[in-house]
């Protein structure tokens, strides 16, 4: 997937006006509220997924999923746009997981907004366990049977002490399911984790879950756009979108996987 599938304004991330062309948000009327927009969109319920910042690990290459790590200066700037881009969207409400970095880049993104975020435990990213704050080529040389399972199948195999992506797609499934009942036909943001977003993307639109690490991207502070008829019929909009602070979508770095680093070898 591509980093323009759509977009709810024009491509660098600015807001449509009011009445403006394809894929503009409708505003609310003068005194209504953000629930008066699924009048406009058949009770579609907008869900804005967006990834924390970057942060003062991000260019480490280690396992830091519960590591409460805080948001780089780079990372505050990359929120700090993204907050800017969705200003102007009638946002009822502002979810976070209970993390540093997600909670300041949530806090950031509702202030324009004058919400405070909402933390819920359940979106917290991927605990793995006693690889936490390890480099993958440390991993890979100390543990190389944990992880050469985990490379075959991230999604049912967890490494001691932490959490498979089936356990994290369990816990994150039902706080955005009640977030969706909550806040029927508005528009909602959660600010979630790398892995945690890319699971729960994949269990929205029926993708097999095993290939999570390999085959979805998510950049720091990226937009993921999701509109709901219902808790389970869910339709993408946007995806890993960065064109608030970049002028295109990055390339892929090595260290995601063997399986990306060398195909051949898979």
């Amino acid at each position: 997937m591509t980093n323009s599938v759509s977009h709810a304004g024009d491509w660098r991330g600015r807001s449509v006006a009011n009445g403006g062309g394809p894929g503009s948000i409708p505003r609310c009327r003068p005194g209504g509220s953000a629930r008066d927009l699924g009048y406009y969109r058949g009770m579609t319920t907008r869900l804005f997924l967006i990834r924390h910042g970057a942060t003062t690990l991000a260019a480490e290459d280690r396992f830091a999923g519960s590591i409460d790590v805080e948001l780089s200066e780079e990372g505050r700037g990359q929120a700090r746009a993204l907050g800017e881009r969705l200003a102007d969207d009638a946002i009822a409400a502002v979810y976070c997981s209970s993390m540093k970095r997600t909670l300041e880049t949530a806090a950031i993104v509702a202030r324009p907004h004058g919400l405070t975020p909402i933390p819920r435990d359940g979106l917290r990213e991927i605990n793995h366990g006693r690889w936490e704050g390890l480099r993958r080529v440390e991993v890979e040389a100390q543990f190389a049977k944990e992880y050469a399972a985990y490379e075959a199948d991230p999604f049912t195999f967890a490494p001691e002490g932490g959490e498979s992506g089936l356990s994290v797609m369990a816990r994150a499934l039902p706080v955005v399911r009640e977030i969706l009942l909550v806040h029927e036909g508005a528009t909602v943001a959660v600010v979630s984790h790398k892995a945690t977003i890319r699971l729960l993307v994949a269990s929205f639109l029926g993708l097999d879950a095993r290939g999570y690490r390999d085959r979805l991207d998510q950049s720091p502070a990226c937009l993921n756009i999701l509109d709901f008829k219902d808790p389970v019929r869910a339709r993408l909009a946007l995806f890993n979108d960065v064109s608030h602070y970049a002028d295109r979508p990055r390339r892929p770095a090595a260290h995601i996987s063997n399986w990306w680093d060398a195909p051949e070898k898979a």
